[in-house]
Protein backbone atom coordinates (compact mmCIF):
# COMPACT_ATOMS: atom_id res chain seq x y z
CA UNK A 1 0.00 0.00 0.00
CA UNK A 2 1.20 3.57 -1.16
CA UNK A 3 2.82 5.81 1.65
CA UNK A 4 1.59 9.21 1.60
CA UNK A 5 4.44 11.51 1.48
CA UNK A 6 5.15 13.84 4.84
CA UNK A 7 6.07 17.26 5.15
CA UNK A 8 9.37 17.92 7.59
CA UNK A 9 7.53 20.39 9.29
CA UNK A 10 4.66 19.32 10.81
CA UNK A 11 4.61 15.64 10.46
CA UNK A 12 1.31 16.12 8.82
CA UNK A 13 0.43 13.12 5.78
CA UNK A 14 0.29 14.89 2.71
CA UNK A 15 1.55 17.91 0.92
CA UNK A 16 0.91 21.48 3.58
CA UNK A 17 -0.25 24.03 1.63
CA UNK A 18 1.46 26.34 4.49
CA UNK A 19 5.02 25.24 3.65
CA UNK A 20 4.92 24.44 0.10
CA UNK A 21 2.85 26.87 -1.59
CA UNK A 22 0.91 24.35 -3.19
CA UNK A 23 -2.14 23.42 -2.96
CA UNK A 24 -2.89 19.98 -1.76
CA UNK A 25 -5.80 17.83 -0.06
CA UNK A 26 -7.61 18.89 2.74
CA UNK A 27 -7.67 16.62 5.73
CA UNK A 28 -10.84 14.98 4.80
CA UNK A 29 -9.67 13.99 1.39
CA UNK A 30 -6.89 12.93 2.65
CA UNK A 31 -9.25 10.24 5.15
CA UNK A 32 -10.70 8.99 2.16
CA UNK A 33 -7.77 8.26 0.16
CA UNK A 34 -6.48 6.11 3.04
CA UNK A 35 -9.61 4.80 3.47
CA UNK A 36 -10.13 3.66 -0.37
CA UNK A 37 -6.47 2.14 -0.09
CA UNK A 38 -7.18 0.33 2.90
CA UNK A 39 -10.64 -0.81 1.27
CA UNK A 40 -8.58 -2.29 -1.98
CA UNK A 41 -5.60 -4.06 0.33
CA UNK A 42 -8.13 -5.39 2.49
CA UNK A 43 -9.73 -7.20 -0.52
CA UNK A 44 -6.12 -7.72 -2.59
CA UNK A 45 -5.27 -10.06 1.02
CA UNK A 46 -8.35 -11.50 1.94
CA UNK A 47 -8.47 -12.48 -2.13
CA UNK A 48 -5.02 -14.34 -2.60
CA UNK A 49 -5.40 -15.77 1.10
CA UNK A 50 -8.92 -17.39 0.22
CA UNK A 51 -10.82 -17.35 -2.90
CA UNK A 52 -12.73 -14.22 -4.15
CA UNK A 53 -16.71 -16.53 -3.68
CA UNK A 54 -15.73 -17.00 -0.56
CA UNK A 55 -14.93 -13.41 0.54
CA UNK A 56 -18.09 -11.10 1.48
CA UNK A 57 -18.67 -7.47 2.03
CA UNK A 58 -18.50 -7.27 5.43
CA UNK A 59 -14.90 -9.17 5.80
CA UNK A 60 -13.37 -6.66 3.35
CA UNK A 61 -14.78 -4.30 5.79
CA UNK A 62 -13.82 -5.38 8.58
CA UNK A 63 -10.24 -6.10 7.73
CA UNK A 64 -9.93 -2.43 6.37
CA UNK A 65 -11.42 -1.42 10.01
CA UNK A 66 -14.07 0.23 8.71
CA UNK A 67 -18.45 -0.71 8.48
CA UNK A 68 -20.31 -2.12 6.00
CA UNK A 69 -21.86 1.18 5.20
CA UNK A 70 -18.14 2.38 4.71
CA UNK A 71 -17.64 0.05 2.10
CA UNK A 72 -20.68 0.60 -0.08
CA UNK A 73 -19.74 4.51 0.30
CA UNK A 74 -17.00 3.83 -2.14
CA UNK A 75 -17.57 0.86 -4.11
CA UNK A 76 -21.41 -0.63 -5.05
CA UNK A 77 -19.81 -4.00 -4.44
CA UNK A 78 -17.21 -6.35 -4.46
CA UNK A 79 -17.12 -6.95 -8.24
CA UNK A 80 -16.62 -3.47 -9.10
CA UNK A 81 -13.86 -2.73 -6.37
CA UNK A 82 -11.82 -5.60 -8.71
CA UNK A 83 -13.00 -4.32 -12.12
CA UNK A 84 -12.38 -0.40 -11.01
CA UNK A 85 -8.64 -1.21 -9.77
CA UNK A 86 -8.43 -3.83 -13.14
CA UNK A 87 -9.22 -1.12 -14.91
CA UNK A 88 -6.36 1.52 -13.32
CA UNK A 89 -4.00 -1.02 -14.01
CA UNK A 90 -4.44 -0.90 -17.61
CA UNK A 91 -2.17 2.31 -18.63
CA UNK A 92 -0.01 1.49 -15.95
CA UNK A 93 0.87 -1.88 -17.68
CA UNK A 94 0.47 -0.43 -21.25
CA UNK A 95 3.19 2.01 -19.71
CA UNK A 96 5.67 -0.36 -18.31
CA UNK A 97 5.59 -2.12 -21.34
CA UNK A 98 6.70 0.66 -23.52
CA UNK A 99 9.64 1.67 -21.03
CA UNK A 100 11.14 -2.13 -21.17
CA UNK A 101 14.05 -2.37 -23.27
CA UNK A 102 13.53 -2.43 -26.85
CA UNK A 103 15.72 -5.13 -27.83
CA UNK A 104 12.92 -7.13 -25.81
CA UNK A 105 10.25 -9.56 -27.13
CA UNK A 106 6.92 -8.50 -27.00
CA UNK A 107 6.23 -11.29 -24.39
CA UNK A 108 9.90 -10.65 -23.31
CA UNK A 109 8.59 -7.12 -22.27
CA UNK A 110 4.78 -8.17 -21.07
CA UNK A 111 6.60 -11.08 -18.63
CA UNK A 112 8.32 -7.85 -17.34
CA UNK A 113 5.96 -5.16 -16.97
CA UNK A 114 3.66 -7.67 -15.06
CA UNK A 115 6.74 -8.72 -12.67
CA UNK A 116 7.81 -4.75 -12.40
CA UNK A 117 4.46 -3.86 -11.52
CA UNK A 118 4.11 -6.50 -8.82
CA UNK A 119 6.98 -4.79 -6.95
CA UNK A 120 5.28 -1.14 -7.09
CA UNK A 121 3.64 -0.45 -3.99
CA UNK A 122 1.13 1.90 -5.30
CA UNK A 123 -0.51 -0.14 -7.56
CA UNK A 124 -2.34 -3.73 -6.73
CA UNK A 125 -1.08 -6.02 -9.49
CA UNK A 126 -2.08 -9.05 -7.59
CA UNK A 127 -5.80 -8.36 -8.54
CA UNK A 128 -5.07 -9.65 -11.79
CA UNK A 129 -3.93 -13.10 -10.96
CA UNK A 130 -5.68 -13.89 -7.68
CA UNK A 131 -9.10 -15.22 -8.86
CA UNK A 132 -11.59 -12.00 -9.33
CA UNK A 133 -13.79 -12.46 -12.33
CA UNK A 134 -12.37 -9.54 -15.08
CA UNK A 135 -10.13 -12.06 -16.20
CA UNK A 136 -12.56 -15.27 -16.80
CA UNK A 137 -12.82 -17.18 -19.66
CA UNK A 138 -16.95 -16.56 -19.63
CA UNK A 139 -17.52 -13.12 -18.58
CA UNK A 140 -20.98 -13.03 -17.51
CA UNK A 141 -21.41 -8.97 -17.47
CA UNK A 142 -20.71 -6.48 -20.25
CA UNK A 143 -18.20 -4.69 -17.80
CA UNK A 144 -16.25 -8.27 -17.72
CA UNK A 145 -16.32 -8.17 -21.62
CA UNK A 146 -15.15 -4.97 -22.07
CA UNK A 147 -12.87 -5.27 -19.47
CA UNK A 148 -10.77 -8.10 -20.75
CA UNK A 149 -11.05 -6.16 -24.19
CA UNK A 150 -9.73 -3.22 -23.43
CA UNK A 151 -7.04 -4.72 -21.50
CA UNK A 152 -5.92 -6.72 -24.40
CA UNK A 153 -6.29 -3.62 -26.89
CA UNK A 154 -4.23 -2.26 -24.62
CA UNK A 155 -1.29 -4.82 -24.77
CA UNK A 156 -1.87 -4.72 -28.26
CA UNK A 157 -1.27 -1.13 -28.75
CA UNK A 158 2.13 -1.62 -26.84
CA UNK A 159 3.30 -4.19 -28.87
CA UNK A 160 2.55 -2.50 -32.18
CA UNK A 161 4.30 1.09 -31.02
CA UNK A 162 7.47 -1.65 -29.88
CA UNK A 163 7.36 -3.14 -33.46
CA UNK A 164 7.52 0.06 -35.08
CA UNK A 165 10.11 2.63 -35.43
CA UNK A 166 9.95 5.71 -33.13
CA UNK A 167 7.60 8.27 -33.61
CA UNK A 168 5.46 5.83 -36.89
CA UNK A 169 1.86 6.12 -36.80
CA UNK A 170 0.54 3.34 -36.18
CA UNK A 171 -2.73 3.97 -38.10
CA UNK A 172 0.05 3.47 -41.02
CA UNK A 173 1.33 0.54 -39.81
CA UNK A 174 0.69 -2.84 -42.31
CA UNK A 175 -1.63 -5.75 -41.86
CA UNK A 176 0.74 -8.17 -41.06
CA UNK A 177 2.45 -5.87 -37.98
CA UNK A 178 -1.01 -5.05 -36.71
CA UNK A 179 -2.16 -8.96 -36.76
CA UNK A 180 1.56 -10.06 -35.08
CA UNK A 181 1.08 -7.62 -32.42
CA UNK A 182 -3.06 -8.63 -31.96
CA UNK A 183 -2.40 -12.13 -31.98
CA UNK A 184 0.90 -11.69 -29.42
CA UNK A 185 -1.02 -9.33 -27.16
CA UNK A 186 -3.76 -12.00 -26.55
CA UNK A 187 -1.39 -14.64 -26.18
CA UNK A 188 0.09 -12.45 -23.17
CA UNK A 189 -2.98 -11.72 -21.82
CA UNK A 190 -4.30 -15.28 -22.06
CA UNK A 191 -0.81 -15.96 -19.42
CA UNK A 192 -2.27 -13.42 -16.79
CA UNK A 193 -5.69 -15.76 -16.88
CA UNK A 194 -4.11 -19.04 -17.00
CA UNK A 195 -2.43 -17.92 -13.88
CA UNK A 196 -4.98 -16.68 -12.38
CA UNK A 197 -6.48 -20.22 -12.98
CA UNK A 198 -3.87 -21.76 -11.56
CA UNK A 199 -3.52 -20.35 -8.10
CA UNK A 200 -6.78 -20.04 -7.57
CA UNK A 201 -7.44 -24.37 -8.40
CA UNK A 202 -4.71 -24.15 -6.03
CA UNK A 203 -5.58 -25.61 -1.87
CA UNK A 204 -5.74 -22.57 0.25
CA UNK A 205 -2.64 -23.52 2.51
CA UNK A 206 -0.56 -23.95 -1.00
CA UNK A 207 -1.89 -20.65 -2.21
CA UNK A 208 -0.52 -18.56 0.81
CA UNK A 209 2.47 -19.93 0.44
CA UNK A 210 2.55 -19.15 -3.42
CA UNK A 211 5.22 -17.32 -4.96
CA UNK A 212 3.40 -15.14 -7.81
CA UNK A 213 6.19 -14.01 -9.34
CA UNK A 214 7.16 -17.52 -9.76
CA UNK A 215 3.97 -17.87 -11.32
CA UNK A 216 3.86 -15.52 -14.02
CA UNK A 217 7.87 -16.41 -14.85
CA UNK A 218 6.62 -20.33 -15.28
CA UNK A 219 3.27 -19.46 -17.40
CA UNK A 220 5.54 -17.26 -19.76
CA UNK A 221 8.27 -19.79 -20.12
CA UNK A 222 5.58 -22.67 -20.86
CA UNK A 223 4.47 -20.03 -23.44
CA UNK A 224 7.43 -19.34 -25.15
CA UNK A 225 8.67 -22.76 -24.86
CA UNK A 226 4.93 -23.54 -27.11
CA UNK A 227 6.00 -21.15 -29.32
CA UNK A 228 9.53 -22.27 -29.64
CA UNK A 229 11.12 -18.55 -30.80
CA UNK A 230 9.93 -16.75 -27.75
CA UNK A 231 8.62 -13.68 -29.28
Amino acid sequence: MAVLPTCGVCDDPGVDTAHTGEPGPGRRELNRQRTHRALIEAARRLFQERDFESVTVRDIAAAARVGERTFFRYFPSKESLILQQVRDLIPLLAEAIGDRPADESLLTALRHAVLDLTGREDTSPTLLLVGPPPLRSDPTSRGDRFLLFDLEEAVASAFLARLLPEGADPEGADPGTVLRAAVLSRAGVAVLRAVRLTYTRRPERERSEADLGDLVNAAFDALEEGLGAGQ
